[in-house]
C-alpha cells in the first residue's frame, strides 16, 4: 500500500507529511533551547558570583558563525539542484554543507580541549587564579626543558599532574558496603610501588554467622587487602542485616497484631505509641552485622589521591566511598607551571559586601602578599585602569552634576588581569612581540607559554590549606561554565545528527534520486529546514555566550 502524501502535498494544508512533521519538531526545539536560554539570562541576573564575561574565545565562535550561516545557503543551493535536475551540483553543494559541519565540530572539539586543560582555583580569600598545571619532576631535573624520563610516574606510569593529595596513610578503614573497587586495586598498587607495604587487617574480625550459634573468628588479624576479601565480607553483613530485619519486621507484625486485638475500636494509627518491640529479646537471635573493616598499612606509606576523590584532613581524611584514611596529610601544594590570569573580582564583591575597601582587601589578599610577581603585575594593571579612566572622560566627559564620569571602567577591567594582559604587560616590559601567525594560534589555543616565556606567565605553588575550590574550565567550576557546556554540547548533537541526514543524501541519494526525484527533493528540503533551525540556534548562541 502506498501512503499518501509523501510528494504530492495535501489539498488542505498544502504540505507533504515530513514538512508537517519537521514543523512540529520544530517547534519543541524551540520550547526546548528556549528554556535553555530563559534559563541562563535569569541565572545570570541572580548570579552570587561576578557572571563571567567575554571569556570564550571570539574568532573561533565567530568563524563558525560564518561557517553555519555558509551551510544554510549551500543546502537551499542543494535542494535547488535537485529541483532543477542538476545530480552534479547537488553534490557539490550538500558535500560543501557536510564539510562546513566538519569544520564547525572541529573548532568546537579544539575550544573543548583548551577548557578541559586549563586550571582554575579559587583561594579561601575568593581571589581566583588560572593556568597551567604542571607535572612533577624528578629530583635533579631541568624544569625548563624536560624530557620524557624526567617527570615523576605513577604506579600505573602516568605523568604525575602537581594537583594532588598527599597522605602518609598509617591505617585505612573501609565501610562494606560503599567500598570502590578500582580504588582498593588502586591503594595496593601504589603500596605495592611505594616501598612494598603491606595492608592487613587490623585485628581479629569476629561475629556470628547463624542464628543461635557462638560467636567466633571469621576473619584472622594480618589477612591481607583484597577485593575478594570485602565482597566476602560484605556478603556476610548483608545477609545478617537481611536476616535481623526479617526478625524485627516479624516481632513488630506480632505486636501490632496483639495491640488491634486488645483495641479492636482503635485506628492503627492510634496504636503506635503502645507498640512496642523488646529488642534485647531479639539480640540472642542476631547475626554480625559487619559495617566497617579496619586496615593497618606497614610501614606507614605516602598515598597520592586526586583532589576530587578525597575530603582532606590533617590527621584524618575521607575518600568519597567513605573510606576513612588515618594519617599526616603532607604537603600537597597545587602547582601552575603557567599562571595566566588573576582575578579579583570576587574577592572584591565579598568586600564591598562586608564594607571593606577593595583596594585594601586586595592588598591584603594570599597572592599579594606571596608573589612579587603580582605585585608588580597589579601596580602596572592599575595603571592602565588609570589611562583607561582619563581617557573614558576625555572622550565622554561628566555628568551633570560635573563630578561623576559618564563612562567608567567595567569590573571586570578593574579588577582582573587576563592572559591578554599579563602579556601585554611583558611587552611592555622589552619582551618581544609574537609574530602574526602565533598571536592567530593563541586566539584559537589560549596563551602560547613556549613563546611567552616564564617571564610572562610564572610558576605559582600555591598551598593546599588555601584553595577553598578547584577544577577545570568544566561544568563543576561554575553555572556559566555548566551552561555553556550543556547548550553547546546540546547543539553540537544537532550538528552531529543533521550532518548524518544530510550525508545520507549526499551519498545513498542517487537511488531514490533515480527513482522519483522531486521524492529526494522533498527529504533534502525538510533536511534543510532543520538545517537552517541548527543555524539559529547558534545566531543566538554566540552572543549571548561569547560577546555579552
Amino acid at each position: 500500500m502506498e501512503i499518501p502524501y509523501i510528494v504530492t502535498p495535501r489539498k488542505d494544508t498544502g504540505l507533504t507529511n515530513s514538512k508537517i512533521a519537521i514543523w512540529l519538531f520544530l517547534a519543541s526545539e524551540v520550547m526546548l533551547f528556549g528554556g535553555f536560554f530563559s534559563a541562563y539570562v535569569f541565572l545570570r541576573i541572580g548570579a552570587d558570583y561576578p557572571w563571567p564575561e567575554r571569556t570564550l574565545p571570539v574568532l573561533p565562535g565567530l568563524i563558525n558563525t560564518f561557517v553555519l550561516i555558509g551551510s544554510s545557503v549551500t543546502v537551499v543551493f542543494a535542494w535547488a539542484s535537485l529541483k532543477l535536475r542538476n545530480w552534479r551540483k547537488f553534490q557539490l553543494y550538500m558535500g560543501i554543507t557536510v564539510a562546513c559541519a566538519a569544520i564547525f565540530m572541529v573548532l568546537k572539539g579544539v575550544e573543548y580541549s583548551v577548557k578541559f586543560s586549563h586550571q582554575a582555583v579559587r583561594l579561601t580569600d575568593y581571589t581566583v587564579l588560572e593556568g597551567h598545571l604542571g607535572y612533577e619532576l624528578k629530583e635533579g631535573a631541568d624544569s625548563h626543558h624536560p624530557k620524557a624520563e624526567d617527570y615523576e610516574k605513577d604506579h600505573n606510569g602516568n605523568k604525575i599532574e602537581e594537583n594532588r593529595i598527599r597522605v602518609e596513610t598509617s591505617a585505612l578503614t573501609f565501610n562494606t558496603l560503599r567500598f570502590y573497587k578500582p580504588w582498593i586495586a588502586d591503594l595496593l598498587d601504589q603500596a605495592k610501588h611505594h616501598g612494598d607495604a603491606k595492608i592487613t587487617l587490623t585485628g581479629d574480625i569476629k561475629g556470628i554467622k547463624t542464628e543461635g550459634g557462638k560467636e567466633e573468628v571469621l576473619f584472622k588479624a594480618g589477612t591481607p587487602l583484597s577485593v575478594d576479601l570485602l565482597e566476602e565480607i560484605q556478603s556476610l553483613h548483608l545477609a545478617a542485616r537481611s536476616h535481623n530485619s526479617a526478625l524485627r519486621t516479624a516481632a513488630s507484625r506480632v505486636e501490632w497484631d496483639k495491640a488491634l486485638a486488645a483495641n479492636p475500636d482503635k485506628q492503627g494509627w492510634e496504636l503506635s505509641s503502645e507498640v512496642n518491640v523488646d529488642m534485647e529479646a531479639l539480640k540472642p537471635r542476631f547475626l554480625t552485622e559487619i559495617q566497617s573493616v579496619p586496615f593497618k598499612v606497614e610501614p606507614a606509606t605516602r598515598f597520592i589521591f586526586k583532589p576530587r576523590d578525597i575530603r582532606e584532613a590533617a590527621t584524618q581524611s575521607r575518600l568519597r566511598d567513605d573510606t576513612v584514611v588515618d594519617g599526616k596529610l603532607l604537603e600537597s601544594p597545587m602547582v601552575f607551571h603557567n599562571l595566566d590570569a588573576i582575578d579579583f573580582q570576587h574577592l572584591v564583591m565579598k568586600a564591598e559586601e562586608k564594607g571593606i575597601d577593595p583596594q585594601i582587601a586586595i592588598q591584603n589578599s594570599w597572592i599579594m602578599k606571596n608573589s612579587e610577581f603580582a605585585r608588580k603585575a597589579w601596580e602596572w594593571h592599575n595603571k592602565k585602569v588609570e589611562a583607561l579612566e582619563k581617557r573614558l572622560i576625555a572622550d565622554y566627559g561628566f555628568e551633570a552634576d560635573g563630578k561623576t564620569p559618564k563612562r567608567e571602567p567595567t569590573h571586570k577591567e578593574r579588577y582582573r588581569l587576563g592572559w591578554k594582559e599579563l602579556a601585554k604587560m611583558a611587552e611592555d616590559g622589552g619582551m618581544a612581540k609574537l609574530s602574526f601567525a602565533d598571536k592567530m594560534k593563541e586566539e584559537f589555543m589560549g596563551p602560547n607559554y613556549a613563546a611567552r616565556t616564564e617571564k610572562t606567565f610564572p610558576h605559582l605553588s600555591v598551598p593546599r590549606e588555601q584553595i577553598g575550590f578547584a577544577s577545570k574550565f568544566a561544568p563543576a567550576w561554575n553555572t556559566y561554565y555548566a551552561i555553556y557546556f550543556t547548550i553547546t554540547g546540546l547543539h553540537g548533537l544537532h550538528v552531529v545528527g543533521g550532518a548524518l541526514v544530510l550525508a545520507y543524501y549526499l551519498f545513498f541519494g542517487r537511488k531514490m534520486y533515480d527513482a522519483n526525484p522531486e521524492w529526494l527533493a522533498n527529504r533534502v528540503e525538510v533536511g534543510g529546514l532543520f538545517w537552517h533551525f541548527v543555524d539559529l540556534v547558534w545566531i543566538f548562541v554566540f552572543p549571548i555566550l561569547y560577546l555579552m
